[in-house]
């Protein structure tokens, strides 16, 4: 039986970006939790296009390659991508170092094998997608796709500059009400640009993202999306599904 060794993707190809370590593509598409799928791994019991890795971070294109499992072959689980309501107080990660709440304990079985594309930090809240297509995934959170990203967002005081992408919903000496629109989610990005300007975010909510409008969602509430709507709000979308 041969072992073939892990290697990284030659500089320059295409696919590089959109690798996943082996482990973390086998709990993605939820065939094996990441524990399960590490020691799997370790033990020969998993190939990828017919050769025994053994290096849990051996890097896939997890659409790209064929995985089994003791020598059987596995299909991915069913495509699912969710529209989810993140509340406040809760972060955007599998597990917390901290003990604090999480996106999965709030979505429970229904966050099984899903990812989040691009994230909220603890004190935000609104729409967040969650799906098992890592290539969608990618796609939407690359930069150069640049998918629309609305926020209603309340800073301290009386804001009077104006800048561009944002609108005043209404103000006051105590705060100001705005609607913001970026092309790309870069971490705690509005906070630091009214920070900057000296207004602290006091709330911030994201009510758009693409095609998808969060709606009257209520926070921890989620709703199944289906190909067609997925399609018509992310055109051009680069998914696992055919067209």
């Amino acid at each position: 039986m041969r072992v073939s060794r892990s290697s990284r993707p030659a500089a320059g190809d295409r696919d590089a970006r959109r690798t996943t370590p082996l482990n973390r593509a086998l709990s993605k598409l939820g065939l094996l939790s990441r524990a399960q799928a590490t020691d799997a791994i370790r033990v020969g019991r998993v190939r990828v296009n017919g050769h025994v890795i053994t290096d849990p971070r051996h890097p896939v294109v997890p659409e790209r390659v064929r995985l089994a499992i003791d020598d059987a072959s596995q299909a991915p689980a069913a495509w699912r991508t969710l529209l989810f309501h993140k509340p406040r107080g809760v972060v955007t990660t599998a597990r917390d170092p901290d003990g604090r709440r999480t996106i999965y304990d709030v979505l429970g079985d229904a966050g099984e094998g899903l990812i989040a594309a691009g994230r909220l930090d603890l004190a935000s809240s609104g729409l967040l997608v969650l799906t098992n297509d890592t290539q969608f995934a990618h796609w939407i959170t690359d930069p150069a796709n640049a998918i629309p990203r609305v926020y209603v967002v309340t800073v301290a005081g009386e804001m009077m500059r104006a800048l561009p992408g944002v609108t005043v919903r209404k103000r006051s000496k105590r705060e100001t009400h705005l609607v913001v629109e970026l092309r790309q989610g870069r971490n705690r990005e509005i906070r630091n640009l009214f920070e900057s300007i000296g207004h602290e975010v006091t709330r911030l909510k994201r009510v758009r993202f693409g095609g998808l409008e969060l709606g009257e969602l209520s926070p921890g509430r989620w709703r199944e999306l289906t190909p067609s709507e997925v399609r018509a709000a992310f055109p051009g979308a680069r998914t696992r599904r055919r067209r």
